[in-house]
């Protein structure tokens, strides 16, 4: 049976998703925040690794339930023909394919954009590489510390000194699966304007060059080559994170002299106002190594929320810096509905994290969980491309649908 409406502004748009582990499926969770009906292609014999990592079976696996929401999974065996077959009349009744395969795969399969063109017309093909599918590179194939490595951000990463720290392990994923959505929806908007699809190539490492910013070309411009500076800011000091009592600490930034006065003032510190080394800002910035130091003096022994408050109620901007612990526990972001209980197909309810945006009047439900394997044959098959009982379960006999 189909499954009930969940509205917003993508509804009606039809997802077909060929991708594994982060990126594809993190572009496939987004498009259906947004309404669209997404169907994840898999199989027992071409499994997504995030069914396989800390669960105690394919369908209980943390990494896969916390990325696969309101996605819906089909099975079909990609190694036969009669399997292939059956996933281009899925294609025919999609309106965007995305694959995050390695280089080749999909060409191998016999569905480059050509292919898929002449399946559907005005498809629209998004297809995630580490390096795009073209060029001198684009064979090569990489996980989401290489994007980020290999985009510059890495590098960028830690503090003054010491050896680049890296970038979270899924960053580089998430940021190229939003990008890829990105560019899905401008994709539709041309087709609905002109009629026409499009072929999407996403190339991870640009995506992830794109978040250095100004530092890509701060070399050319200042002869001086980025170096990663921790949280030091070339225009404010004191600007940084320092330790409060119980292993807490407190995110400060001071962007005048009157903030510096009054974070002083509530520190009890007024002699560092007087202090020739911080007289001023040039000053604070010269000897920042010092400066820091002694404001983690004053701050170790105080409760960060009492001291963020008292610095907030004196103009001085002043946040904990805060933990998974602390953001999963935050009264403010679950009244705000940035996380949603969604329930599974075997009635177990848990808390994901939503979309980061709120819609009026049109915003999509966000209820289901992730799917079990191949939890929507039959409404794939049954409902979309009309076979009959007899049909899919001779399907499944045959191991075609696996």
């Amino acid at each position: 049976m189909p499954l009930p409406e969940r509205g917003g502004p993508l509804a009606g748009v039809r997802v077909l998703e060929i991708t594994k582990v982060w990126a594809g499926p993190y572009a496939g969770k987004l498009l259906a925040f947004l309404g669209a009906e997404v169907i994840k292609v898999e199989s027992k014999s071409n499994l997504d690794e995030m069914r396989a990592y800390g669960g105690v079976d394919i369908d209980s696996a943390p990494y896969f339930l916390s990325i696969n929401q309101e996605v819906q999974s089909v099975q079909v065996n990609m190694k036969s023909e009669e399997g292939m077959a059956l996933l281009r009349d899925m294609i025919a009744k999609s309106d965007i394919v995305i694959d995050n395969l390695r280089p080749g795969a999909m060409e191998r399969l016999g569905l480059s954009y050509e292919d898929v063109k002449a399946i559907r017309p005005d498809i629209i093909q998004v297809s995630i590489k580490m390096y795009g599918t073209d060029g001198p590179l684009g064979y090569q194939t990489g996980y989401a510390p290489c994007f980020a490595a290999l985009g510059g951000l890495s590098y960028l990463v830690g503090h003054e000194g010491e050896t680049p720290r890296g970038m979270n392990i899924r960053y580089g994923d998430s940021t190229v699966g939003a990008s890829a959505a990105f560019a899905a929806i401008a994709a539709l908007h041309h087709r609905a304007r002109t009629g026409e699809g499009q072929f999407i190539d996403v190339s991870a490492v640009e995506t992830l060059s794109s978040m250095v910013g100004d530092s890509l070309f701060a070399h050319a411009m200042t002869n001086v080559a980025p170096q990663a500076d921790g949280n030091a800011h070339p225009e404010m000091a004191p600007h940084g994170c320092y330790p409060c009592a119980g292993g807490e600490w407190l995110s400060i930034a001071v962007a005048s002299e009157e903030e510096w006065q009054a974070l002083c003032g509530v520190l009890g510190a007024e002699a560092l106002v007087d202090d020739a080394r911080f007289a001023n800002l040039a000053a604070r910035l010269t000897n920042r190594p010092d400066l820091d130091a002694a404001l983690a003096g004053l701050t170790a022994a105080r409760d960060t929320t009492e001291l963020a408050e008292a610095l907030r109620a004196t103009g001085v901007p002043a946040f904990k810096s805060m933990s998974s612990l602390d953001l999963v526990s935050d009264d403010f972001l679950w009244a705000s509905g940035a996380y949603r209980m969604v329930t599974d197909a075997r009635g177990g309810t848990r808390p994901v994290i939503g979309p980061g945006w709120r819609m009026s009047p049109d915003e999509a439900a966000i209820e289901r969980g992730a799917p079990l394997l191949g939890e929507h044959n039959d409404y794939v098959y049954r409902e979309l491309l009309g076979l009959s009982s007899d049909q899919l379960d001779d399907l499944i006999a045959r191991a075609i649908v696996d």
